[in-house]
C-alpha cells in the first residue's frame, strides 16, 4: 500500500493511493496515519479494504507528511562511503546517530526555509525507514520484520550550524522545515529488498545526487538493529539513513549553497517523487 495524507496544513486527512494512481480518502477506517495504524495488524486490516469503495479525491490537493505524532525523527550521517570521502571525513566504524527535530516534519513539496543568517544549507536525497512494531535490542537477522514502510526525506542541513558551531550535528539538521517526509508511506511488503533502490536530487534542474541504497555502509537491517540498542524505537518512529555524494558541501573547488528562489526535486525508485522551492527566513509572525 501507499498511504498518505492530503489537504491544508494542519487539516490533513488520511488515504491512500490505489494501483491506478487515485487518491482515495480512508476518514472511513482511520481517522489519521498515526503510529497505531502502522502496526501490522492494522496495516493487514487496512490491506483487505476493497480500495475501489473508498471515495476518489480529484484535482492535485496539498501532501503533507504521510505519518502524523512522529515520536523520534532519527537520522544517520555518512552512511555512504563516497559522501563520507567528499565530506572530508572517515569512514565511520559503526553508524553515526543524531536527531531531526520533530518540528521540522512538513509535506513533500512545501517549501524550504533557509534559516536566519544562514549561508550553509545544503540538500541531502536519503531513505527513510518508518517503525511499525516495537523494536527494543532486536537482532539484525529479525529487524526488518519491525518495519512498516519506507518514505523519501529530504535531510536538509545547514552545514555551519552542523559542522562550525561546536556541539552536536543536532542545531544544523532540525530548523523549520528542514524534514520533508513523503509524499507517501511504501508498505515493507511493496518495497522488498530496500537495499536495492535508486536514489536522485536534482537542484534548478541540474543533476546533483546519483546513487542507490546497495552501496550504504550499514544497511537498513543494521540500522534498525543498531538503534534499538540504544533506544526503544516505536511505531512511527523514523530512521532517515543517509545521502549519496553530491552535496553542495561536496561540490569542488567551491561549495554551493541552496538560496531563496532555487527548486529542489529528488526521488527514490518505488517511493515517489518531492519537490521543494527555497524561500528566505521569515519570522511566524509575517
Amino acid at each position: 500500500m501507499k498511504l498518505l495524507r492530503y489537504g491544508p496544513v494542519g487539516q490533513e486527512k488520511p488515504a491512500l493511493l490505489d494501483a491506478t494512481g487515485t487518491i482515495r480518502d480512508l476518514s472511513a477506517h482511520v481517522g489519521d496515519i498515526t503510529p497505531d495504524v502502522l502496526t501490522p495488524v492494522s496495516l493487514a486490516r487496512l490491506s483487505g479494504i476493497d480500495t475501489s469503495t473508498l471515495p476518489a479525491i480529484g484535482g492535485t490537493p496539498r501532501y503533507g507528511a504521510p505519518v502524523s505524532g512522529v515520536g523520534k525523527f532519527i537520522a544517520i550521517g555518512l552512511n555512504f562511503s563516497d559522501h563520507a570521502a567528499e565530506s572530508n571525513m572517515p569512514i565511520p566504524s559503526e553508524p553515526i546517530v543524531f536527531m531531526k527535530a520533530t518540528t521540522c516534519i512538513q509535506g513533500p513539496n512545501d517549501d524550504v526555509m533557509i534559516p536566519k543568517d544562514s549561508k550553509k544549507t545544503d540538500w541531502e536525497v536519503e531513505l527513510g525507514v518508518v517503525i511499525g512494531s516495537t523494536a527494543r535490542y532486536v537482532d539484525e537477522a529479525n529487524a526488518l520484520a519491525h518495519v512498516a514502510g519506507y518514505v523519501v526525506v529530504n535531510d536538509v542541513s545547514e552545514r555551519e550550524y552542523q559542522l562550525e558551531r561546536g556541539g552536536s550535528w543536532d542545531k544544523g539538521k532540525g530548523c523549520d522545515t528542514f524534514g520533508p517526509i513523503g509524499p507517501w508511506l511504501v508498505t515493507a511488503d511493496e518495497v522488498g529488498n530496500p537495499q536495492d533502490l535508486s536514489m536522485w536530487l536534482d537542484v534548478n534542474g541540474q543533476r546533483m545526487q546519483t546513487g542507490n541504497t546497495r552501496t550504504m555502509i550499514f544497511g537498513v537491517a543494521k540500522l534498525v538493529s543498531y538503534c534499538s540498542r540504544f533506544m526503544t524505537l516505536a511505531p512511527g518512529d523514523i530512521i532517515t539513513t543517509g545521502t549519496p555524494p553530491g552535496v553542495g558541501m561536496g561540490i569542488k573547488p567551491t561549495p554551493m549553497f541552496l538560496k531563496a528562489g532555487d527548486r529542489m526535486q529528488l526521488g527514490i525508485a518505488k517511493l515517489g517523487e518531492q519537490q521543494q522551492s527555497v524561500i528566505a527566513y521569515r519570522s511566524a509572525n509575517n
